[in-house]
């Protein structure tokens, strides 16, 4: 389906260029994964000097992923209903920038996990409002563009943090208070940058103005959007984020692909941040390309999700060249999740109804990459061939429902 753009409003007549906007945006994330990266990178050996288990390790991570894509569709409501995006923004990258250094000033197992926590939420609380904010800008920059860039930089921040912690507690083993502490450094330059980006674009919703280039106006316009927020979501919506909840349910994840590619003798302990590394390389290079063929090619070029997944799996054979082949094509399948797969959720609901969109959206995917945890795991215990037989079924039934959903947006 295409979506007629609306008369182009000068961009000389704009509070900020679209693609400025975008970019800007995109440095925010790029300080800001720096920061909840960084601290992802060494929560479990910090963790693990507070006293945790193995289990209570795996727990947390879980836990924390879900609390972080499954909490969006609660704020996705509040930010419907207020329709306050930097509020909701601001708050959510607050929570995130304030709580990581603060667990590497904490010395007792709780407050850690509780902070951890707290991170986690601040991700569920701002990325409803965020991903909206981006979206009105991408109607002028392509809307797989506009998505395929802000991750493209938002994986450079996932790069950058952890080898800035790997530097520093090489330079002071087991030093975390000192490694948390760093990261306060790009969380002031994520609020101060936000602060400044909300002064000059208050209303981002500009950028997608009615045909006559005016913007809206809050009196009889504000209640009309109001009303049309809600309204329910459209059912190809619901089909749309079904069939991502079954393709995400054969994505494997990072921890079991390490726990094999380890466990198997084919990397040491210490490789194993650099297959990080080089996937969220790959990661940000997916969503800039893949983006960019979403606007020339349209929602079709999502099919090779399904496809890629599959052949991921190779990185469970005892190849080595394989295993680091299969985690850099792990690295584009969640590029592309990341980014371009939220470029679908503009052509198929309208702007006032977006936010709670984007929270369903991560809510599903949330919830298969759980089940995908605990169904692929569980499957690995029975051997790695197993794994593997489970996730393509997955990613076969992935591949029918999306054609499926895609062939009805045209």
């Amino acid at each position: 389906m295409t979506t007629p753009r609306p008369a182009a409003r000068p961009a000389s007549s704009l509070p900020m260029r679209p693609w400025h906007f975008v970019l800007a945006f995109g440095v925010v994330s790029l300080l800001a994964d720096m920061v909840y990266e960084g601290a992802r990178s060494i929560i479990g050996p910090y963790l693990a000097t507070l006293g945790a288990t193995a289990t209570v390790v795996g727990i947390v991570a879980g836990a924390g992923e879900f609390i972080g894509y499954g909490l969006r569709v609660v704020s996705g409501y509040a930010v419907q209903r207020t329709r306050h995006y930097w509020t909701w923004t601001i708050l959510g990258y607050a929570l995130t920038v304030l709580s990581v250094p603060l667990i590497g000033a904490t010395s007792v197992l709780a407050p850690a996990l509780l902070l951890y926590g707290t991170e986690r939420l601040g991700k569920a609380v701002r990325a409803p409002a965020k991903d909206t904010l981006l979206s009105y800008a991408s109607a002028r920059t392509g809307r797989g563009s506009a998505f395929g860039v802000h991750q493209a930089m938002d994986q450079t921040g996932a790069v950058l943090g952890p080898l800035l912690l790997a530097a520093v507690l090489a330079w002071r083993d087991g030093d975390y208070q000192l490694a948390f502490g760093v990261l306060a450094v790009p969380g002031v330059l994520v609020l101060a940058l936000l602060l400044w980006l909300r002064h000059r674009v208050p209303d981002p919703q500009l950028y997608e103005a009615d045909d006559a280039g005016s913007a809206p106006t809050p009196d009889p316009a504000a209640a009309a959007v109001a009303e049309r927020s809600r309204e329910p979501l459209p059912s190809r919506f619901w089909q749309y984020v079904a069939a991502v909840a079954v393709l995400s349910c054969g994505v494997a994840s990072f921890p079991l692909l390490a726990f094999h590619a380890e466990s198997q003798g084919m990397v040491s302990a210490a490789q194993v941040p650099l297959l990080f590394v080089a996937a969220m390389v790959v990661d940000g290079l997916a969503g800039l390309v893949v983006g960019r063929l979403y606007d020339v090619r349209g929602p079709k070029v999502l099919l090779a999700v399904p496809v890629a997944a599959a052949l991921a799996l190779v990185a469970f054979t005892g190849n080595v060249g394989l295993l680091w082949a299969g985690v850099a094509v792990w690295g584009v399948v969640n590029g592309v999740l990341d980014s371009t797969v939220k470029a679908v959720v503009t052509e198929l609901v309208p702007g006032a109804s977006r936010a709670v969109a984007f929270g369903w959206l991560a809510l599903v995917r949330g919830a298969g990459l759980l089940v995908a945890g605990g169904l692929l795991g569980a499957a690995y215990d029975q051997g790695p061939g197993v794994a593997i037989g489970v996730a393509l079924g997955a990613n076969v039934a992935g591949l029918v429902a999306l054609t499926a959903v895609l062939r009805r947006l045209h």
